[in-house]
């Protein structure tokens, strides 16, 4: 009697230490995405000073402009899903990378001392923005992990939890740059 109470309490206690792990684990990744969010954010409020900053020294490319002001706006609108987020954040930094490239075109802008600054933050947030994804991408792979591997997945099927994508890089961000294209355009 005494060893089938035993082994009820002992499987009651590895059941309930496999569900915090689960937990634990879906926890960190939604801090984890929360923390890209954050970084998001900071690159989205620099976009303005960053726009206004060009203004003055080109009366370049407004489409660029546009395109970067229109989709920080969506993108701050708020009601994204997490996918809808990620989407928004792979076309704007590739607008920007454009915008940062046609200033190479402007030397007195790029002897600004309030441009310099702006893109010395930029580079920072950038910075942010990947080791967050790398920081991201690795809670999600240890959940993913910890819900397809036995005992685990018992309780994360009972439980209703699935399997969540890391973060990609798409295709057209994959390719080799070259510095030469780049400058003839």
């Amino acid at each position: 009697m005494f060893v089938i109470i035993g082994l009820f309490a002992f499987l009651f206690i590895i059941g309930i230490i496999i569900y915090n792990s689960l937990i634990g684990k879906r926890n960190q990744v939604t801090n984890a995405f929360s923390a890209i969010d954050v970084m998001l954010k900071k690159r989205f409020d620099l976009i303005p000073n960053l726009v206004e900053v060009v203004k003055q020294y080109t009366n370049y490319e407004q489409s660029t402009l546009t395109k970067i002001v229109e989709l920080r706006a969506k993108a701050t609108s708020g009601n994204l899903t997490d996918d809808e987020k990620a989407s928004l954040d792979t076309q704007l930094s590739s607008a920007v990378k454009g915008l940062m490239v046609t200033v190479e075109n402007y030397p007195d802008l790029k002897a600004n001392t309030n441009f310099l600054n702006l893109q010395t933050t930029w580079t920072e947030s950038e910075e942010q923005i990947a080791a967050a994804r790398r920081t991201y991408n690795s809670a999600v792979t240890d959940y993913n992990n910890a819900i397809m591997m036995f005992p685990g997945n018992m309780f994360a099927g009972m439980l209703g939890y699935t399997k969540i994508e890391v973060l990609a890089t798409p295709e057209e961000e994959r390719k080799n740059i070259s510095a030469k294209e780049l400058f003839n355009n």
